[in-house]
């Protein structure tokens, strides 16, 4: 028999980032509310030692409570920021890191527009799939689409998925088909953070 999968935990997603003292406040509230496997730190624009510098300030919020620190689409700024890895957007993205982060660091794949893609990145090496995030002009797939693209993957595959969360009422949904990780985004900081991390582990544990 195979066993059951864990239950999910939350990815949590930042917004474009540019002064850590002022968010590292509300990013810690929101650690505290729940059980937060991961953060996935984007940054704004800046310099390589400005980024670095931000990325150490949100490390030292993040990985002390024991969660994984990755930064988006950086895997350079990554390694100098001591970080747990990156998350790579693309297949190409993905195979150019895989050699600086591998073995030591998290590799994980996400604009994965089709099944085969998927499968391509999971072949290569990445630690986690992710499927239902908006693109750059902010488009993500019919989320129909999503849930079955991750039952489909829950299915089948042994490599962890990670499923976008739109919002609050896509939670519930998301672990329900199989997501390993459920990823909060922009969202949950408008307004609260620590109370849209509560009430997301709140739905994680309701039945749909």
């Amino acid at each position: 028999m195979v066993p059951p999968r864990p239950a999910p935990r939350l990815y949590l997603m930042t917004p474009p980032l540019g002064d850590p003292a002022s968010f590292g406040r509300e990013l810690a509230a929101a650690l505290d509310a729940g059980d937060v496997a991961a953060v996935l730190l984007r940054l704004a624009d800046g310099d390589e030692r400005t980024l670095v510098n931000r990325a150490k300030a949100i490390a030292a919020v993040v990985q002390p409570r024991d969660i994984a620190l990755l930064l988006d689409g950086r895997p350079d700024i990554a390694l100098r920021a001591g970080a747990d890895g990156a998350h790579l957007t693309g297949i190409a993205a993905l195979t150019v890191a895989l050699g600086a982060l591998k073995p030591d660091r998290i590799a994980g794949a996400g604009d994965l527009r089709s099944r085969h893609d998927a499968m391509l990145a999971a072949e290569a090496g990445a630690d986690y799939v992710m499927f239902g995030e908006p693109d750059r002009d902010n488009l993500r797939s019919a989320f129909d689409t999503v849930l079955e693209r991750i039952a489909w993957w829950a299915d089948l595959f042994q490599c962890t998925c990670v499923g976008y969360a739109a919002n609050l009422d896509e939670v519930g949904a998301l672990a329900q088909v199989g997501a390993d990780f459920i990823a909060l985004g922009d969202w949950i900081w408008t307004d609260a953070p620590a109370d849209s991390v509560a009430a997301a582990i709140d739905r994680l544990a309701q039945p749909v």
